[in-house]
């Protein structure tokens, strides 16, 4: 009999230790059905910061009357308190992908290039 693959092995089925790393928060509306527009900046953001510059963009949908409308994205740097990027009520809509970039970018990692749509301050 073969032995059982690392792969499969049950005792290496652990959840991972919290994250000692910086992270991106998205608070959406999911009444508003804004779980897409979500997940494509989520996308963006981990393709132009991915690891280990960032260690996980997460999702938060809201559901309750207090929350309706919402669109918030947040950056938390470990040791620091986090900071709000964006927030669809008081910016009047939602980010520019470039704009949202540049404002994460000015917090984490300041001398990045962003190509052609960056416009360093």
């Amino acid at each position: 009999m073969a032995s059982e693959s690392s792969s499969t092995d049950p005792s290496t089925f652990v959840f991972p230790p919290p994250l000692e790393s910086t992270t991106i928060t998205i608070e959406f509306c999911d009444r508003c059905r804004w779980l897409h527009r979500a997940t494509w900046i989520q996308t963006e953001l981990l393709l132009t910061f991915g690891p280990p510059v960032i260690g996980s963009v997460t999702l938060i949908p809201r559901m309750s009357d207090e929350t309706a409308g919402r669109f918030r994205v947040w950056v938390s740097i470990p040791g620091q308190e986090a900071s709000l990027v964006w927030d669809r009520k008081t910016e009047g809509g939602f980010p520019e992908l470039k704009v949202l970039k540049q404002r994460v970018r000015d917090l984490v990692q300041p001398d990045k290039s962003l190509g052609h749509s960056d416009n360093k301050h």
